[in-house]
C-alpha cells in the first residue's frame, strides 16, 4: 500500500497534469455558463429575480463567471480566484438550490459544494507547472531563497 501512495505522491509530472484537468473542468462550467447567461439574458434576469435577487447583478455575475472562468482555465491568480469561485459556489447553492425535497435541485445543490471542494484543493496546491502562475513566480529573481 506504502508503495501505491508513493507511486502517486511523489509523481510530480501526474500532480500538474492533474492541476491542469482540474483547471479545465472547474472552469468549463463557468465560463459556459456565463456564455449561456449572455444568450439567455432576459430568462436568466428573470430567474435571478425569482429568487429574491435583483437582475441588475446579472452582468456583474456573467464578468465573475467569464473572467474568473478564463483566469482559472490559464492558471492565473489561481489560489485566490479559486477561493472566490468556492464561496460562489456555495452561495449560489444556498441561493438557488437550497430546495433539497426537490430532487433535481438536491443533485444541483450538492454540485455545487462539490465544486466547491474542487475550488478549495485548487487554492490548496495551486495551479500547477503548467500556468500562467508557474510563468510568472519562475520569472522572478530569488534572493537567499525567497522571491525578489
Amino acid at each position: 500500500m506504502t508503495k501505491l501512495i508513493q507511486l502517486f505522491d511523489q509523481n510530480t509530472t501526474l500532480s500538474h497534469i492533474a492541476a491542469l484537468l482540474a483547471r479545465i473542468g472547474l472552469s468549463a462550467i463557468f465560463i459556459l455558463a456565463a456564455m449561456n447567461k449572455i444568450q439567455y439574458f432576459e430568462g436568466n434576469a428573470q430567474y435571478m429575480a425569482s429568487s429574491g435577487l435583483p437582475g441588475e447583478l446579472l452582468p456583474l455575475v456573467i464578468a465573475f463567471e467569464l473572467i474568473g472562468g478564463l483566469m482559472i482555465l490559464g492558471g492565473l491568480l489561481t489560489r485566490l480566484t479559486a477561493i472566490a469561485f468556492a464561496g460562489f459556489s456555495l452561495v449560489s447553492a444556498l441561493l438557488f438550490h437550497f430546495d433539497l425535497a426537490d430532487q433535481m435541485q438536491f443533485i444541483m445543490f450538492f454540485k455545487n459544494v462539490a465544486m466547491a471542494g474542487g475550488f478549495l484543493a485548487l487554492a490548496a496546491y495551486g495551479a500547477g507547472k503548467f500556468s500562467i502562475d508557474e510563468k510568472i513566480l519562475a520569472s522572478q529573481p530569488i534572493v537567499k531563497g525567497k522571491l525578489a
